[in-house]
Formats: C-alpha cells, sequence, structure tokens
C-alpha cells in the first residue's frame, strides 16, 4: 500500500486560512489597545434640554480607560470627533486599571477629570465617531455611535 504525501506548495496553501485567523478583528482590536488604553463609556448627548449651560456641557463626556498593568503618560494624546474638535492632553498619567474622565465644558483639572473648555458640545447626538490618537498620530482607539444607542455608547 502506498501512502500519498502533499506537496510543499498544498501545504502551504493549506496553512494559509490559519495564518489569516491570527489576523482575527479581536487582534487588530488588541494592537490598537497598545498600553492598555481604550476608550469606555461615553455620553455623548447630555441629558435634558440642551441649553449650552455650563452644567449641560460637562454632562456630556468621555471615558477613557486604562486596563494595562502599568501607568501611562497621556501627555500629548489627542482625543477627536469626526467634526475634527480636538481636545489634546497636557501631563496626566492615568493609573493602571484608572479611568480619567473628558467633560466637554469648563471646569477645574482634577485625579480623574479633564475639561476641554469648550462652550459648545463636541459629540453629534446623532452620529459620531470618538478617536484617541496617540502623540506619534497613530489612532489609538476609536468608537461610533448612532441615535439608537439613545445617548450613551459603552465602548467596551
Amino acid at each position: 500500500m502506498r501512502i500519498r504525501t502533499m506537496a510543499p506548495a498544498v501545504l502551504a496553501a493549506t496553512a494559509l486560512p490559519v495564518s489569516l485567523l491570527a489576523a482575527s478583528p479581536a487582534a487588530a482590536a488588541t494592537a490598537r489597545h497598545q498600553g492598555g488604553l481604550h476608550l469606555g463609556y461615553i455620553q455623548y448627548d447630555s441629558p435634558g434640554r440642551d441649553s449650552r449651560s455650563n452644567s449641560s456641557l460637562n454632562a456630556e463626556w468621555v471615558n477613557i480607560h486604562n486596563s494595562g498593568r502599568s501607568a501611562v503618560q497621556l501627555k500629548g494624546y489627542r482625543l477627536k470627533d469626526d467634526t475634527g474638535y480636538t481636545y489634546t492632553f497636557g501631563s496626566y498619567k492615568i493609573g493602571a486599571g484608572k479611568t480619567v474622565k473628558v467633560r466637554t465644558g469648563k471646569g477645574t483639572d482634577a485625579s480623574g477629570v479633564r475639561y476641554w473648555g469648550r462652550g459648545s458640545y463636541v459629540w453629534n447626538n446623532t452620529s459620531d465617531k470618538a478617536r484617541l490618537i496617540r502623540p506619534s498620530g497613530s489612532l489609538q482607539d476609536s468608537c461610533s455611535w448612532t441615535r439608537s444607542d439613545h445617548g450613551t455608547k459603552n465602548c467596551h
């Protein structure tokens, strides 16, 4: 009885789909979340009437979470919407397992909260996309929504 063996080209071709599986969307997302930073919960539609008051503006916010095992310096990181509005972090270190909230309005920066200082809303209620961009200009993470998300989006 003779046993047939596969030619090396056939073996390489059958191995190809396995290597493509390694580059799955989950792997790409993990690579994007380099350093453990990712967008978390977003309140893109300030509850109540959009009055442009500072309290209404500050009720619109984005959480950035560090799921890594060490602190990350956010200096130079940018938070950006589809229109191009951009918040750039000054010196701020986010601890491992910690979250920082970026509020749209004015206020005094403190541990766990940063204020964009704007007098108008950033995030569109109908649809928009938040992007967290590294100081190098490459994308760290992004999260989009539509009206059907009802004012909030959990980007985890």
